[in-house]
């Protein structure tokens, strides 16, 4: 398309140059269309065509689920799984409870400290959102995210206390949108027969059932459900292909995109 285009402005300037009998020496811009395009006629009968590539970027991975669901365990093998393949990759985990935010998090998830649930929603929130500009940076220099637990978790979690749905997504809206979002699918039951379950807040089995719940209305095609009742190297190995699949897909360029905004 781009090449029969320029054929025929190329005719139609020669003719001009022609009529002005002057040296035809023209520079056109490509409409927003071909943004990624950079075209040059000169000239000399052949149209010279200057390609623009879109820049590789890293993927956003996100590892969601109940609690025990096994997403430490897969988001730990798997950003393992491709630095062993030869890519840039980062294990990243939500809370970061290294910050001030996720300091106040921790004390509450380890129930020394009690706070309002909206305003542990919006500490959750606050918490992503100090990682934002780091991890925009990172994904455009072609480093790989693989994340344990986003805001998903955080919207899942708070409307199971029964705050507004919407109200609960509101905080995190424009974060960066993740490539690929891994859910572990396992029942509250089968989770809470693992190892060391009920040490923190959230691990009760009564509420884990609403988390679950709240999960299957966040469910969008950017999904992949997993069933991690299966063994951790079964689950891993079946994760495998479609996480690299994500990968090499933005090395190609395409744009972040952001949560929420439609």
């Amino acid at each position: 398309m781009i090449y029969g285009s320029c054929n025929s402005i190329s005719k139609t300037l020669k003719f001009g140059a022609l009529i002005v009998g002057r040296p035809l020496n023209y520079q056109l811009k490509p409409s927003n269309k071909f943004s990624s395009r950079q075209i040059r006629v000169g000239s000399s009968h052949t149209p010279k065509l200057e390609v623009k590539m879109k820049e590789p970027r890293g993927a956003l991975i996100v590892l969601e689920g109940l609690d025990r669901s096994g997403k430490s365990s897969q988001s730990s093998r798997l950003a393992s799984y491709l630095k062993e393949k030869g890519y840039s990759a980062e294990l990243w985990r939500f809370p970061d409870r290294t910050t001030d935010t996720g300091k106040m998090i921790s004390a509450y998830l380890a129930n020394t400290s009690q706070m309002d649930d909206r305003c542990i929603h919006l500490l959750f929130s606050a918490n992503r959102w100090e990682k934002r500009s780091l991890m925009e940076a990172k994904l455009k220099t072609g480093t790989t995210l693989i994340v344990d637990r986003y805001s998903y978790s955080g919207v899942a979690f708070s409307s199971a206390k029964g705050l507004d749905f919407q109200w609960c997504k509101a905080p995190d809206i424009g974060l960066p949108a993740p490539d690929l979002v891994i859910f572990l699918d396992i029942s509250p039951e089968e989770a809470a027969r693992r190892g060391e379950y009920g040490v923190e807040r959230y691990e009760k089995l009564d509420f884990q059932k609403k988390v679950a719940e709240s999960y299957k209305a966040l469910r969008d095609n950017s999904w992949m459900v997993v069933d991690a009742s299966q063994s951790i190297d079964h689950v891993e190995n079946e994760l495998r292909d479609k996480v690299l699949e994500c990968v090499l897909d933005c090395q190609k360029g395409n744009p972040i995109s952001h949560l929420w905004l439609n």
